[in-house]
């Protein structure tokens, strides 16, 4: 009972530094989805420390790279629609 305290607190903690280090929103939550995922499908592959924690880096570098890339590309798209639209500033709010 002990070690599984143990284990969740470092993939807690794991996930929280991870997390820590994105910048933008789907960035954030790639790391945290990709090495909560990675955590569990190591965990159920190898069935050791080693391996839910080693599951739990890649799944967060894995999710961090998707994130990033999801707010690359809103970013982008959000940029250039205020440049379309004649405005100096790039496009921030809600669309209704």
């Amino acid at each position: 009972m002990k070690t599984r305290l143990w284990i969740t607190a470092g993939a807690a903690t794991a996930v929280m530094a991870l997390a820590g280090c994105a910048s933008g929103p789907n960035e954030q939550w790639g790391t945290a989805g990709g090495a909560v995922g990675g955590a569990v499908l190591g965990n159920a592959i190898g069935g050791n420390t080693a391996s839910t924690v080693g599951g739990a880096a890649i799944g967060g570098v894995i999710g961090n790279q998707v994130g990033r890339r999801a707010d690359e590309r809103n970013y982008d798209r959000n940029y250039y629609r205020g440049q379309r639209n004649g405005g100096y500033y790039p496009y921030n709010g809600p669309t209704y």
